[in-house]
């Protein structure tokens, strides 16, 4: 059997997440990330929309990943994003990872906002 290597044009792939960090691309990044096209961002929260805001027209989807488990976003938030033609996906943490490096592996237009996991 012969296994190919996913190729990920676009941007760095989640290769890994724990307590209050993820790894992108083999480098480990502390707190909450925005993943967008050539840019990984710290995020603060659903108030910081600034760096999101800055993709639109570059992403056609935000993966919303909201801790260990699935939770309600913020309506000011989805508003926003909803205005500015940004998709939005909720999905707790370990999904939107996985989401992400699938979609991104396929060349799509993603980002993904995570919240990470605390232990």
């Amino acid at each position: 059997m012969r296994l190919t290597e996913i190729s990920y044009d676009t941007a760095p792939p989640v290769d890994g997440y724990g307590p209050g960090f993820f790894r992108i691309g083999g480098e480990v990044h502390e707190g909450g990330l925005v993943l967008l096209p050539n840019k990984i961002i710290p995020w603060t929260g659903y108030e910081d929309t600034a760096a999101i805001l800055s993709a639109a027209g570059a992403i056609d989807v935000l993966f919303v990943g909201t801790g260990p488990e699935i939770a309600h976003i913020p309506a000011a938030f989805r508003d926003t994003l909803d205005e500015a033609g940004i998709g939005v996906e909720l999905m707790a943490t370990p999904t939107a990872c996985r989401t992400y490096n699938v979609l991104l592996s396929e060349g799509r237009r993603i980002g993904a906002a995570l919240t990470p996991i605390i232990a």
